[in-house]
């Protein structure tokens, strides 16, 4: 339910609030990325959901693309 409701939010979003979202979650996985290799990372899933993250706001930025097309 949890991704779901964080979906449902992203759809709702602009191309430039999307855009916005995206360079938020790259940066928020570059910085894990430097945590985890000086070993000051505790929680080393939130990696992958912040990757799972990325490819769920680039996915609904290229639907958006298409539907626009």
């Amino acid at each position: 339910m949890k991704i779901n409701k964080y979906v449902e939010d992203l759809k709702n979003k602009s191309a430039a609030e999307l855009s916005e979202e995206l360079v938020a979650a790259k940066k928020e996985l570059f910085n894990l990325r430097f945590q985890n290799a000086t070993n000051q990372l505790d929680n080393t899933s939130r990696i992958k959901e912040v990757r799972k993250n990325i490819a769920r706001i680039q996915t609904i930025i290229t639907a958006k693309a298409n539907a626009a097309k």
